[in-house]
């Protein structure tokens, strides 16, 4: 019997690997039926996803770490079960201004479009803003939702800049718009987006989890195969169609790299884990310092879906 499973997701290229594994069947070889919904805030998808509506989420790893910790921006009914069953991206975020901001000086008194203020993305822009010499309090921080909805409100000049992932990065630029800076200029690794589920959830439907992550690890392998690359590309223009053909090059070419993108054979990045409670311990709400990433994982699916 064939198993389904919901995921909800933040919108993005990183979302290749699903779209390639549902489009080449290889969910359904591993015998699970998988279906995908954007989320328009970090905030909805968690409750959502929280509340059951969703069975797997792909989320920031700093999202775990603070609902565990009791940090969240959202409001839950009852402690949360979160835990990481596979690694995604290390993703590159970009700090996008607009054309009058010439260096982060610039953007002293103005405001910044965030998903919400307190999570790992937000504290990757402080700490950047910070290594360029400006303070929290030098502007002000407005929680706006998904990075599509950033970046359309400092397009529209409600705020003058944000922090994007590919493909907003390649868009933002092609649209005059420039990067003051990015995560992989500041941090060697950082471990971005993962795969998270409800820990009781998981054991639970272990079998659904294992055939989830065989199905997607196909998709992961065949959008990093070279050979596919053109065929990737129009996937990926056909699934978000914001991305247009002067754009998706430079789109795939970070979200192929191991150092901005996809993280090979779907590995979680300790290293990586390590800078975002690192990043938490200084900018969160309660300033815990936190050290012990293993807390936040169950990789006994991945590794028995791998053997």
């Amino acid at each position: 019997m064939t198993a389904s499973i919901k995921i909800i997701a933040f919108p993005g290229a990183p979302n290749l690997p699903v779209f390639a594994a549902i489009e080449h069947g290889f969910f359904d070889k591993h015998g699970v039926h998988v279906s995908l919904t954007t989320t328009p805030s970090s905030v909805y998808q968690i409750q959502a996803f929280h509340a059951g509506e969703f069975d797997l989420a792909f989320t920031a790893f700093d999202n775990i770490v603070a609902y565990q910790e009791g940090q969240g921006a959202a409001q839950l009914e009852g402690a949360s079960d979160f835990c990481v069953v596979m690694g995604a991206t290390q993703v590159e975020l970009s700090a996008v201004m607009s054309a009058e901001i010439k260096t982060a000086q610039d953007i002293k008194g103005k405001s910044l479009a965030l998903d919400a203020v307190g999570t790992g993305f937000a504290f990757v822009l402080y700490d950047m803003l910070e290594q360029l010499g400006l303070h929290l309090n030098d502007y002000s921080r407005v929680p706006v939702g998904a990075t599509p909805e950033r970046w359309q409100s400092v397009k529209d000049g409600q705020h003058v800049g944000t922090i994007t992932i590919e493909p907003f990065t390649s868009i933002a630029k092609a649209a005059g718009f420039h990067v003051l800076r990015q995560s992989t200029e500041s941090f060697p690794v950082y471990q971005g987006g993962i795969v998270a589920a409800k820990r009781q959830w998981a054991q639970q439907h272990s079998v659904a989890v294992q055939s989830f992550i065989k199905g997607y690890l196909e998709g992961l392998a065949w959008t990093l195969e070279e050979n596919n690359s053109s065929q990737a590309q129009a996937l990926l223009m056909r699934e978000m169609p914001e991305i247009k053909p002067g754009v998706v090059a430079a789109v795939m070419k970070s979200l192929t790299s191991p150092r901005s993108g996809l993280t090979p054979q779907g590995a979680v990045l300790p290293e990586g884990m390590n800078v975002v409670l690192n990043l938490r311990s200084k900018y969160g709400r309660d300033k815990t310092v936190l050290n012990d990433i293993d807390k936040y994982l169950d990789l006994s699916h991945y590794h028995a879906a791998t053997a």
